[in-house]
């Protein structure tokens, strides 16, 4: 066959393989088909046939004669008549894509059987397969339970004398930990099972025996309508088909390893293979630190892993020592494994495995540009997640496999999708990446990593989203949302369904945050005497030029105050009452803010119009961070073997506290809506600690630090100067619960979110030896 040189996929248009770089690659058609294409409609190659065999003075006649029959039957039989009407005029043909199946060669003339047209793909095999059950989510689903209380995961109590695997109790703790848990099976949409599915291999010791007659006795089965499995191991030697051992129903298969022929679209959902040891909340960063140019690493290929003598899954990693070169193309295989591997071990096994112990897999995995992933026994294989921490591009060789997440994925821009049978073909393919496509493959198998996979959570409640979106059709979240940073579980659709109103999403989308702001000033002291710094601070900020208007949440005990007891403005003042007077209220999503910032300050804050000014100026360049004045920093206390919290003046910081500080509206629908009860349920109980709270959900979603800008010194003393009893400030113990607020708050995080940053950004002219007049934010520099 020929081959584009210049193709970055194969560059065969018959082959599966699906990578796209800036120049797509051409069908290329058979050279013995086009040669056969060729013999037929040359004149030339008609006229030696025809001139051993006629005399001379009849050979124009004849030659005239079949040329013109041949026009005629290319006419009536040829491509042309069999063109579809909508593309007769279409100068430019439709050649077939690279994901069609490989076809034997045919001669032209018989293409138009009927056996040449059968669609043989694993979809078509899934759609003729009377063993899979036919559902759908209109089929096989009630939405109308779930009209009721919205989307609501019930988890069955678990059983005495059940035992459960430690990977399937992670998942378990990660529903009944979420935002979608409820305890009450009558408000449930989707139910999940308290008996392990997760390994089906009937020679496993986490097999659970008599599944099928423990899930027909669950009084809320309904034959699986609404419920959710979840597995990772289907089938047993020597064929590991993917059956599980029992009648899953109408359910819904959340399924490792699972095969295009047995997939259900938009109704079940292809997770990845993990470990027992995959962490089960935060998880470790991805292994891509910073950016190297060019991308190239000390490998180009590599694999480590087993290889199977016998039975499925043995071809392609047998075949693999065929582009092993020891050099940058590094792929060693190992026949020790098993009990009666020596029995059946061939003549390559002793080099492979003398060679197998040489190289140390962390470091290749480390130093590769591209990984290998071939399938193992089953599809799927622990060495895809392993590659994307890895930063090494995973070049998959699994026919048939329905890649994780794949409903909402597009795992063009992360990884290198290839056909087992065209293995020699790899190498060739993956040196022609261009080195920019390579940084940006990169790059995405960061991001999928650290948003989908990085821990079983991650993996539950991406699943969980995923069912959501479709019970929620006019909700769902876009391709964008899924496949861009934060990722679609820090995104959420019923926030809005315009791109455009997340922080986020400004820069890729060409838009700009809106001119002004709306204060929130928290008051929970009673008003006294027009000297109280909350009156300064509502003329202060109604000044400045960005102000839209200012909201006063009233969290104090006693009874909202008169409206001629506030300070006439020139903006609008709404003073609304804090909903159970909790700490909390002040980061709800309310109607009333219409403008794209927030300024949030507490009562006693002291901030003059300029700062109010500079502050929102900067926050329009950095819309997706937290922007404001008073810094504080974390750090891991050694003795103690926990996170320390401490409000010294030092070099970095990581948190800026929302006393003074911008943010995006969005963050209150995020931390209202995202974050669990336990948590804001402790804030609200200690009366403290939410705006560490909002500090870790901004820079989880970010990955960023916030922004620290100029601020006059005397800030905190006066913070912590104030008199009046209710003050947090004043509060002995508000230290000490700040501490037990980090470390709890990481614990749920499963990982410290916050970043450290050493850049304040001050004006431009900033305490310059110039005048002050030729200053922009001149009065800074007299607080």
């Amino acid at each position: 066959m020929l081959v584009s040189p210049t193709c970055t996929g194969f560059g065969i248009g018959i082959t599966r393989w699906t990578l796209r770089a800036s120049d797509p690659c051409r069908f290329v058609e058979d050279a013995a088909q086009l040669e056969l294409r060729r013999s037929l409609d040359s004149p030339s190659n008609i006229s030696i046939l025809i001139e051993g065999h006629m005399q001379a003075k009849k050979r124009y006649l004849i030659l005239f004669s079949v040329g013109l029959c041949l026009i005629l039957l290319i006419f009536l039989h040829g491509p042309a008549s069999r063109r579809s009407p909508n593309r007769r005029d279409d100068p430019h043909p439709h050649w077939p894509h690279f994901s069609d199946p490989l076809r034997a060669f045919i001669p032209w003339d018989q293409t138009s059987t009927e056996d040449y047209n059968v669609r043989t793909s694993p979809r078509h095999k899934r759609d003729d397969n009377p063993g899979v059950v036919k559902c759908g989510m209109d089929s096989c689903f009630d939405f109308a339970i779930c009209k009721r209380n919205g989307f609501k995961v019930y988890v069955y109590p678990q059983q005495k004398g059940e035992k459960i695997s430690e990977s399937y109790q992670n998942i378990l703790s990660s529903i009944e930990s979420s935002r979608f848990y409820t305890s009450d099976p009558g408000q449930a949409c989707l139910f999940v099972l308290n008996l392990d599915t997760l390994d089906r291999d009937q020679l496993s010791p986490q097999y659970v025996h008599n599944l099928r007659t423990k899930i027909q006795n669950l009084n809320l089965w309904n034959n699986g309508r609404n419920h959710l499995i979840f597995n990772l191991y289907s089938g047993t030697w020597p064929d590991y088909t993917e059956d599980l051992g029992f009648d899953i129903g109408q359910a819904m298969l959340a399924k490792a390893s699972i095969s295009t022929e047995n997939f259900r679209p938009n109704f079940d959902i292809s997770i990845p293979l993990f470990s027992k040891d995959h962490p089960r909340t935060g998880g470790e960063r991805g292994y891509l630190k910073y950016n190297t140019i060019p991308p190239f690493r000390k490998y180009m290929l590599v694999f480590k892993g087993k290889r199977y003598l016998t039975g499925i899954g043995s071809d392609t990693r047998n075949a693999l020592y065929h582009i092993h070169n020891a050099e940058d193309v590094v792929l060693l295989t190992t026949c020790k494994h098993g009990k009666d591997w020596q029995k059946h071990k061939d003549a390559r096994c002793d080099k492979d495995n003398a060679e197998y112990d040489r190289y140390d897999y962390k470091e290749m995995l480390h130093n590769s540009t591209f990984c290998l992933v071939p399938r193992g026994r089953r599809l799927g294989s622990f060495r895809f997640l392993e590659a994307l921490q890895a930063a090494c591009v995973p070049v998959v060789l699994s026919n048939g496999w329905e890649l994780p997440f794949s409903e909402i994925i597009d795992w063009r821009t992360a990884a290198v999708i290839g056909d087992e049978r065209l293995l020699l073909q790899i190498p060739s393919t993956v040196r022609s990446i261009h080195q920019d496509r390579i940084l940006s493959l990169r790059q995405q198998t960061q991001f999928l990593w650290e948003a989908y996979f990085s821990s079983v959570e991650k993996i539950v409640l991406t699943t969980l989203e995923i069912i959501q979106d479709r019970v929620l059709q006019h909700n769902a979240r876009s391709t964008l949302m899924w496949n861009r940073l934060p990722g679609g579980l820090f995104s959420l659709p019923q926030y809005s369904s315009y791109l455009g109103d997340f922080p986020f999403f400004y820069a890729e989308l060409g838009v700009k945050p809106q001119q002004k702001f709306t204060a929130i000033i928290h008051a929970v002291t009673p008003l006294v005497s027009q000297s109280q710094p909350i009156f300064k601070l509502l003329v202060a900020v109604a000044k400045s030029q960005y102000c839209a208007q200012i909201i006063v949440l009233w969290n104090c005990d006693k009874p909202l105050p008169a409206k001629h007891r506030w300070p006439t403005t020139s903006v609008p003042v709404i003073v609304i009452e804090g909903e159970s007077k909790v700490m909390s209220s002040r980061f709800l999503p309310y109607d009333v803010i219409k403008t794209d910032a927030v300024l949030s300050l507490d009562e006693d804050t002291v901030l003059s119009t300029t700062e109010v000014d500079f502050a929102f100026t900067v926050w329009q360049s950095f819309p997706e961070r937290i922007v404001g004045y008073p810094a504080r920093s974390h750090f891991w206390d050694v003795n103690k073997e926990r996170w320390g919290y401490t409000s010294k003046w030092t070099n970095d910081y990581s948190m800026v506290l929302t006393g003074a500080a911008l943010y995006h509206r969005y963050y209150n629908y995020l931390y209202t809506h995202y974050l669990p009860a336990s948590l804001k349920g402790m804030v609200d109980q200690l009366s403290n600690c939410e705006d560490i709270l909002i500090n870790f959900l901004v820079s989880a979603v970010t990955k960023m630090p916030p922004i620290k800008v100029t601020q006059k010194k005397q800030y905190k003393e006066t913070m912590m100067g104030q008199a009046s009893r209710a003050s947090r400030w004043a509060d002995p113990d508000h230290f000490a619960q700040r501490q037990t607020c980090m470390n709890k708050f990481a614990s749920w995080f499963g990982t410290m979110p916050l970043v450290h940053s050493q850049m304040r950004l001050d004006p431009v002219l900033f305490k310059d030896q110039v005048s002050i007049l030729r200053k922009k934010y001149r009065d800074i520099e007299r607080l």
